[in-house]
């Protein structure tokens, strides 16, 4: 192999490198935005009808509904 082909596949391999290195950069850059998301949205409204009468109605007739179709 001559020098000629050694630098055309060194050139070629380098160039396949730099573009890896830019697609890791984005997925590590789309991945810490992932991480970094705010609450999840469950536990955000986890206990949001504690002590609300008209859901503790809602749950008491979808029991009784189970029960009545069992």
């Amino acid at each position: 192999m001559t020098s000629q082909q050694l630098d055309n596949r060194s050139q070629g391999l380098e160039a396949r490198v730099a573009a890896l290195e830019s697609e890791l950069v984005q997925l590590k850059q789309l991945l810490a935005g992932l991480l970094k998301q705010e609450t999840p949205w469950w536990v955000k409204v986890a206990g949001s009808f504690e002590n609300d009468p008209t859901f503790d109605e809602a749950i008491r007739l979808g029991q009784e509904w189970r029960q009545s179709v069992e």
